[in-house]
């Protein structure tokens, strides 16, 4: 089984930003696109229940004419989506081990504002669990396993909690630097280096402008509301879009940090940079896990990259192949 130690970069690829910047590339990209139009597998396109109303969408990938060992169900991260590289590419390697395949997007993600009049936001956990039993129905009996990335490895840890009592036949998760404490990532973010701030909040008010454009009555927001920096911008939707009384609460709300994990029933396999910008060492250096859950930490990697080389071939989309195939 691929191990941590086995994650060697060059040298030149040990920088945290250059990682990072890297792992969200065009090169990376087209390879994501290049492997899974290779897998020779069929994909098509799933409106989901979210429940309530929700409308997700799922992008299912099989081999035609092979039995499926299992069914993969992707989480991207924030402001990535179902066609992020990192989502291709670990879906052509679960076909490659035999498993079907399904890229979920969150709400408001890839090109999917249309599907519902509200925003997303990240405490919106129910309608992926909804989402997730709708796809085990469609594909079932299929054994499920579940693996996410930043925002979608908090997702699938939260998933999996939740997992016995929504019924899903959840076998194994597998998180790439998620997520842990929301309200140390922001400030993290707003004190690291311009570059992060800048990426995520330009794509966030990309979002909300297509948001806008398609409700614009439910959605009057002005172009001021959009110039506000990315903690002034998440205020404004939680005092607007949630039920939170205040930003520390909504964080508090999806964090994961602590001892949160505690009631966890299924295995989970958790993948951290040592070196993350986003998410800083000492935010998960005592987080309290479960025997059930294994932290492994990797010295390079940054944020969600863990590239190995001039072609964008990527660590984790192996790591997380490997474990979860461990479920069987």
């Amino acid at each position: 089984m691929t191990a941590v130690a086995d994650y060697r970069p060059p040298r030149w690829l040990r920088n945290p930003h250059l990682q990072s910047v890297l792992g969200s590339s065009a090169l990376r990209r087209h390879r994501g696109q290049r492997l899974l139009a290779s897998s020779g597998a069929v994909t098509t396109e799933h409106i989901l229940d979210g429940g309530d109303g929700v409308r997700l969408q799922g992008w299912h990938s099989a081999l035609p004419g092979q039995p499926a060992r299992g069914l993969a169900v992707l989480l991207h991260g924030w402001e990535g989506s179902a066609e992020s590289s990192y989502m291709r590419m670990t879906a052509a390697r679960m076909l490659a081990l035999g498993y079907e395949v399904v890229r979920l997007n969150f709400r408001d993600h890839g090109d999917t504002h249309h599907l519902n009049e509200d925003i997303f936001h990240s405490n919106r956990i129910e309608e992926v669990v909804h989402a997730v039993a709708d796809i085990g129905r469609r594909f079932a009996p299929r054994p499920m396993v579940v693996a996410g990335y930043s925002l979608g490895g908090n997702f699938a840890l939260r998933l999996a909690l939740r997992a016995p009592q929504a019924g899903l036949p959840l076998r194994r998760v597998a998180a790439v630097c998620p997520v842990l404490d929301p309200a140390t990532t922001m400030s993290h973010i707003e004190s690291g280096p311009a570059l992060y701030d800048w990426y995520f909040t330009r794509k966030w008010r990309s979002s909300l402008l297509r948001k806008r454009a398609l409700f614009p009555r439910r959605h009057d927001f002005d172009d001021a509301v959009l110039a506000l920096d990315i903690r002034a911008l998440t205020d404004w939707l939680v005092r607007r879009h949630t039920a939170y009384a205040s930003l520390d609460e909504y964080f508090d709300g999806y964090s994961i940090a602590g001892e949160r994990l505690a009631g966890l029933r299924v295995p989970a396999d958790i993948l951290m940079a040592e070196d993350d910008p986003v998410i800083p060492f000492d935010s998960f250096r005592h987080w309290r896990l479960p025997p059930l859950a294994r932290l492994e930490i990797a010295p390079w990697g940054g944020h969600c990259g863990f590239i190995e080389n001039a072609a964008g071939d990527g660590f984790a989309e192996r790591w997380v192949a490997d474990r979860l195939a461990a479920a069987g």
